[in-house]
């Protein structure tokens, strides 16, 4: 038995009520119950909150919440982790044979079903704990720099200054969607950016996370355009 589990806290900061405020038509939440139910892998798909709205709302939309997130989950500093054992151990005390669960994050509106379903594959058929999608960086990361003390620049890799971007590794970063894990994974709360991790290359262009008003606006340009492009859809 597979399950979804969508962490929706109540306490965004930096956009309120991020998880269900509307975008492209209907509210953030919804984006990723709509690829979970597509995806056709799930026997439930469980949005874990501490915010009656965001349940209602949830609801609607057709995941069950079947209980409230206790505060000590729901803290700016509780992490992905602890949130998603929570809710397996919930499933494993009402359901057999819990293989295999899919964290999906609630602000994940470009989530493709195929992607889900590609990941699962990949984890199950290789063995591995868990499975997500990631993408390139944009630029080498070895040739990254920062701003010292003194107003100028300060190269976190300096020996890398004449190296030519080809000849530097390739770098990925977390594309903020979704993480599949084995059950044990979660309940033994073992580290997802790991040996025991295996990645889905996604392209750039299906990847904004979204922690800010202009990270939304920018998400919002990138829908519209590539909803004309048929270039999404799950």
């Amino acid at each position: 038995m597979k399950i979804a589990v969508i962490p929706a806290r109540g306490g965004s900061k930096r956009i309120p009520r991020k998880n269900i405020k509307v975008f492209a038509g209907k509210p953030m939440i919804a984006w990723s119950i709509d690829a979970a139910q597509k995806s056709n892998l799930f026997a439930e798909i469980i949005v874990s909150t501490d915010d009656e709205e965001i349940a209602a709302i949830a609801r609607q939309y057709g995941a069950s919440v079947p209980f409230i997130r206790p505060d000590k989950l729901s803290d700016d500093h509780c992490g992905t982790i602890e949130v998603i054992a929570h809710a397996t151990r919930w499933a494993c005390s009402k359901f057999d044979n819990i293989e295999a669960v899919c964290c999906i994050y609630a602000t994940a509106p470009f989530v493709q079903a195929q992607d889900i379903r590609e990941s699962q594959k990949l984890m199950e058929n290789e063995e591995w704990a868990y499975s997500f999608t990631v993408t390139e960086y944009p630029s080498p990361i070895f040739r990254s720099f920062t701003q010292s003390e003194n107003g100028g620049i300060e190269m976190f890799y300096p020996e890398h200054f004449t190296s030519r971007s080809q000849d530097l590794p390739i770098a990925y970063h977390d594309a903020a969607q979704f993480y599949w894990g084995k059950s044990g994974s979660w309940l033994n709360g073992l580290p997802i950016f790991s040996s025991h991790s295996a990645p889905l290359v996604i392209p750039r262009w299906r990847v904004q996370d979204i922690d800010d008003e202009n990270d939304w606006i920018r998400a919002e340009i990138m829908y519209q355009s590539l909803i004309r492009q048929r270039l999404i859809g799950v």
